[in-house]
């Protein structure tokens, strides 16, 4: 699943007129960047969040067949924050365990990395598996400490150590963690993945590639200008 339904206040005006992760970076919009990086690790069928300007995003993709994919589209009238996003789209998405990412980040992640939590969460204990990444500039606290493979909540006075890490916003996830989440109703992550953790059901990996939270205009344009010099060399 691509989670495309946010507003993008941060980036307007420019959002004001389109879908944030339908913003171009080096030639590409961003939900095209995480759609073709997971058709290359195998996921060949995603469903796609929206509510601000969602029609735009289903004029521009389509049925994914341009792709190599099948999109399915989930609807919202106002966004619904990402559990209840999630809860929402689940009658769409045909596994007990599945892959979910952010559309607003610009990610270099090799989505294949991701079988091995699939697999795991699928036999049985945990409910939620997060990439993490270096806490960015504007994010120096970071969100979760990473104590081997297994996750803790950074402010919680029992983490074992202080290092720190941002959650990518890619991980997966088991049905299971959306059970008492209502369908249609708003509904933010962070309290079920904390109940994860807080059971022992939440593992975690680090991701040291380029990962970039496209928030503000100014890193939309820092990360096109990259981009397209990149592949011009």
């Amino acid at each position: 699943m691509i989670l495309a339904a946010g507003r993008g206040e941060r980036m307007r005006p420019l959002t004001d007129h389109t879908p944030k992760p339908l913003l171009p970076v080096g030639g590409k919009p961003l939900l095209v960047w995480h759609i073709e990086r997971l058709r290359a690790a195998g996921f060949t069928h995603i469903v796609i969040n929206h509510a601000h300007l969602g029609q735009q995003i289903e004029d521009a993709l389509g049925n994914g067949a341009a792709f190599g994919v099948s999109i399915e589209y989930s609807r919202e009238v106002s966004a619904l924050e990402t559990a209840g996003g999630i809860a929402t789209a689940l009658p769409l998405i045909e596994s007990e365990v599945f892959p979910v990412v952010n559309g607003d980040i610009y990610c270099e992640f090799d989505f294949s990395r991701l079988v091995e939590p699939l697999v795991r969460l699928a036999a049985g204990h945990d409910q939620a598996h997060l990439v993490l990444v270096d806490n960015p500039p504007h994010h120096p606290r970071g969100d979760f400490v990473l104590d081997g493979s297994r996750l803790h909540d950074a402010d919680s006075p029992f983490t074992p150590h202080p290092l720190r890490l941002t959650f990518s916003g890619i991980g997966v996830y088991h049905r299971a963690l959306f059970a008492h989440t209502v369908a249609g109703e708003k509904a933010p992550l962070a309290p079920l993945l904390r109940l994860a953790i807080d059971a022992g059901r939440a593992s975690g990996e680090h991701y040291s590639g380029r990962w970039i939270d496209v928030g503000t205009p100014a890193r939309l344009t820092a990360l096109d200008e990259e981009l397209r010099q990149h592949h011009a060399a």
